[in-house]
């Protein structure tokens, strides 16, 4: 068995905590961000868990649907994706910084996403120590 996932489930369920912690302290465009980050890393880690080689892809709807993952986390995980470049660059959005754009709803959403997936992704894995 591929021993990888376990350093890529572990980096998400850090990331986890960094994305809960931004959002507490009002950092909601970084919140959406890490929280796609923590849904690609998780799905990651499944993808390795279950054999595959490599994972190029930085879509977390394209791995999820890679592993047959649909229905309502796959639209969550659509939403996601959109954070992955405009929660960070200046250049992203048209006349706004993201940390000017991005409110309290979206990263609270996306951080439940994001918790959704890593949930989802736990159930399949063996128990491991943090």
């Amino acid at each position: 068995m591929d021993e990888r996932y376990l350093s890529w489930i572990k980096q998400a369920l850090n990331d986890c905590d960094w994305g809960e912690d931004s959002l507490t302290s009002g950092y909601f465009s970084q919140s959406c961000y890490i929280a796609q980050q923590v849904a690609e890393k998780a799905l990651k880690a499944l993808a390795y868990f279950r054999g595959a080689r490599e994972v190029r892809s930085h879509s977390c709807t394209a791995i999820a649907r890679e592993l047959k993952i649909n229905g309502n986390l796959l639209d969550k995980l659509k939403q996601l994706d959109q954070y992955y470049i405009n929660a960070r660059y200046p250049d992203a959005l048209p006349g706004i910084a993201p940390f000017e754009a991005f409110t309290k709803e979206q990263a609270e959403t996306a951080i439940e996403a994001a918790c959704a997936t890593v949930d989802l992704v736990l159930a399949e894995l063996p128990p491991f120590q943090e």
